[in-house]
């Protein structure tokens, strides 16, 4: 298997994810700005997320993957398809009673999320409606991780695109229904959630039966008793206890930092989930991108006891983080305005939102190389079956980055928030890599010194003209004349983005180069 044109597939996959993402918020934006609205969807919206990122996406995936691909390497498919029933039963169940007292417990939940907002009424009724939501998305989590391990990455790079096409038809047809039929209006991207989990959960099942690996969920009490006593169950949930703890740290820094932000004024928590958005776009693109396919590949290394192509692997993904992700910082930091204001700045959504979202993404962007390296560099932990370090590291960037916040937040606001994220994220990708180097376990090939100086080269040119168009352009008056504004922004991007490469060419550097098989 190629791994640059398999994390190419993710990644173009992906991208149309994220570009039918940043469609839903615009039309989110454009209909009720940065409001108190908007601050009690974004919160309802996170509360699921958090859990999602907690048990599926988070430990689970942590937990299961890796033990996955090992079992398959080791014993074969037909055991693994039994780990794989095992699994989806506990896994089900525990999802029942999960969206149960989550739905109950709603009131709890935005308090400890958002106790400062100015709708939470809204928030409370709008988190009964999505927390189901977590349900799908687990489910969902489980089947990417078994497509993955069959090399079978389409399909859940591209399923993402349902949520937004979902959410995207509630906020243009359903809102001003709801309105005509006396309901709050942003009611209707609830429903558009619950819509988009469901569609994304059904269009697995396909698949998984293509390769026979449609999970067989058991409903009598001592087939699920059997499912609970399965080895692999076990070593599950003994890997997940680690992890859950480690992606728990990410995931209260998140909600520590969203109670703070519905305290800070009205439209934070709405600021930093549009730069967020943003962000979203590099971190998936290439970070998630290149850790769905690792980690698979350095599991499967790793039961071979292959530590060469191991280490290869890792070298091969961070040179890709530093040739991509660095050029994408820039834009985030040199070119904000022009970013925010082609993508955001219509309708509701007014010229101080605009400056107050491209604070926090400035913030953010500091942190960008960092918060890409991260998914590199945690699955080469996670496939040796070491959630501890991670886990560790976390815990310590956890109070590092709320001790940024006592200084930074009184200072700059929300923007605060977003920078201490963006250097907790360097400095978790700093220990991440210090961990590797001293253990041996990442041995780096030769000509890093000259590939350093290649791309910071490249950036140089790359950030020249990004200045020059973000000192010689007034974006927000050009609001009117969105769709010039829209190709003047492409014309930039897409420019710099062709010098970048052309002085890389010219300095030596070949796409052949990171062609690599796995």
């Amino acid at each position: 298997m190629n791994l640059l044109k398999a994390a190419s597939t993710v990644s173009l996959l992906t991208l149309l994810s994220r570009v039918t993402g940043l469609v839903r918020e615009q039309l989110i934006a454009a209909a009720f700005g940065a409001s108190a609205v908007t601050d009690a969807y974004n919160v309802a919206f996170r509360i699921p997320n958090l859990f999602r990122r907690l048990f599926a996406e988070g430990a689970f995936s942590q937990a299961f993957v890796p033990l996955l691909a090992a079992t398959r390497e080791r014993e074969g498919d037909a055991t693994t398809r039994l780990l794989i029933d095992a699994v989806a039963t506990v896994l089900a169940w525990a999802l029942i009673l999960t969206c149960i007292v989550g739905v109950v417990g709603a009131p709890v939940l935005v308090w400890m999320m958002g106790s400062g907002l100015e709708r939470f009424d809204t928030a409370v009724v709008l988190t009964r409606w999505m927390f189901p939501y977590i349900g799908f998305m687990s489910l969902v989590a489980l089947s990417a991780g078994i497509l993955n391990t069959w090399k079978r990455f389409a399909l859940p790079a591209v399923t993402p695109v349902l949520l937004n096409l979902s959410v995207i038809a509630a906020a243009w047809w359903g809102a001003p229904l709801m309105a005509r039929w006396g309901y709050e209006p942003v009611m209707a991207l609830a429903v558009g959630v619950m819509v988009g989990g469901l569609l994304q959960a059904a269009v697995q099942l396909p698949a998984l039966a293509a390769i026979g690996c449609a999970p067989r969920i058991a409903w009598l009490p001592g087939h699920i008793a059997a499912a609970w006593q399965h080895p692999g169950v076990r070593r599950v949930l003994q890997q997940m206890a680690p992890a859950l703890l480690g992606v728990s740290v990410a995931q209260i820094s998140l909600l520590i930092n969203t109670q703070i932000a519905s305290h800070v004024a009205v439209g934070a928590v709405s600021w930093l989930t549009y730069a967020d958005r943003l962000m979203e776009f590099p971190t998936a693109l290439l970070g998630v991108a290149l850790g769905v396919v690792l980690l698979p590949q350095l599991s499967a290394a790793r039961a071979r006891q292959d530590d060469a192509a191991y280490s290869g692997m890792l070298d091969w993904g961070l040179r890709l983080v530093l040739l991509l992700a660095l050029p994408c910082a820039l834009a985030l930091l040199i070119f904000p305005v022009g970013l925010i204001s082609v993508l955001f700045h219509y309708g509701a959504f007014t010229p101080r939102d605009v400056a107050m979202s491209v604070l926090a993404l400035r913030g953010y962007g500091v942190g960008l190389l960092g918060l890409v390296a991260i998914k590199v560099l945690a699955p080469a932990f996670f496939a040796r079956q070491d959630v501890r370090t991670p886990v560790k590291i976390a815990i310590g960037v956890l109070v590092a980055t709320q001790a940024m916040n006592v200084v930074l937040v009184p200072l700059l606001g929300h923007a605060g928030l977003a920078l201490s994220i963006g250097l907790g994220a360097l400095v978790n990708a700093g220990l991440l890599l210090g961990g590797l180097l001293r253990g041996g376990i990442f041995r780096p090939q030769p000509g890093w010194a000259g590939f350093v100086v290649r791309v910071l080269l490249a950036n140089l040119a790359l950030g020249a003209v990004l200045a020059w168009a973000a000192q010689g352009i007034d974006w927000i008056a050009m609001q009117a004349q969105w769709g010039q504004r829209a190709l003047v922004v492409a014309g930039v991007l897409g420019g710099a983005a062709l010098l970048y490469f052309a002085v890389l060419a010219a300095c030596g550097l070949r796409p052949r180069q990171f062609m690599r098989r796995g």
